[in-house]
């Protein structure tokens, strides 16, 4: 199996290598990855200026593209830059869910679906910030299941979300929101972000939100189809 890791925690995440070195038994690992973080960048791509991507050597053996720019970046530089062919993009380990709507911001699911749309199956992988340094414990539980029900058979991408403590895991689908901001007067017409929680529990764990926070490794498959299906289906009848 031909791998591409990609995050948006960029070069110097800590779960970076352990991650690599976990995929290596899985086949040949290629990693493009942020020079800096670029959390929140979504779907993000540059367009109008160049950018750096540099091979670096990560420790002996092991080698990273640094590539100064987005996560989708990432995998577009990997793909139609260097000319590869992947059978799986694996994004993340991202350091903070991306669960709810909440996803259509992240950097890593972005460029899960940036795979997507250049014809690769893909997965997202995110995790609390206080289990972040042993979410890579989970991955053979995580992929066995995989695996074993055909999941990239059946979707080309899924949005798989880590808790402190699984207790088992969850097939989902995408809960409400997440996270919203308060913008702090901070001077100078300067204002810094300030995010919490809005997160209401439903006691539905059909939803990736309360699966997780109930302790459930959740498993949501996407769709990069913007089409609004049930819509369209009746609004199509005025094309007659």
């Amino acid at each position: 199996m031909r791998i591409l890791i990609v995050n948006d925690d960029g070069m110097n995440a800590s779960q970076l290598l352990p991650l690599i070195k976990w995929c290596n038994k899985l086949g040949t690992v290629t990693t493009a990855v942020p020079k800096f973080e670029q959390s929140g960048k979504s779907h993000g791509i540059e367009i109008h200026k160049p950018f750096e991507a540099k091979e670096i050597e990560l420790e002996p053996g092991i080698k990273v593209w640094a590539v100064d720019s987005t996560p989708a970046d990432c995998v577009r530089f990997a793909v139609l830059g260097l000319k590869m062919e992947f059978d799986l993009v694996i994004s993340g380990v991202n350091k903070g869910l991306n669960v709810g709507v909440d996803m259509m911001y992240s950097g890593t699911v972005g460029a899960a679906l940036e795979a997507v749309n250049l014809g690769l199956k893909a997965i997202s992988l995110s995790t609390p910030p206080e289990a972040y340094d042993f979410a890579t414990r989970q991955l053979d539980y995580i992929f066995e299941y995989v695996f074993k029900h055909q999941l990239l058979e059946k979707n080309d991408i899924y949005n798989i979300n880590i808790p402190a403590s699984p207790k088992g895991i969850k097939i989902t689908r995408q809960g409400g929101p997440y996270y919203t901001d308060d913008f702090i007067p901070i001077g100078d017409n300067m204002y810094r972000p300030h995010g919490y929680s809005i997160w209401t529990d439903r006691n539905d764990d059909t939803l990736d939100t309360d699966a997780t926070f109930h302790g459930y490794i959740s498993i949501s498959p996407l769709t990069t189809n913007k089409t609004c299906i049930d819509v369209y289906e009746e609004l199509s009848a005025l094309n007659k």
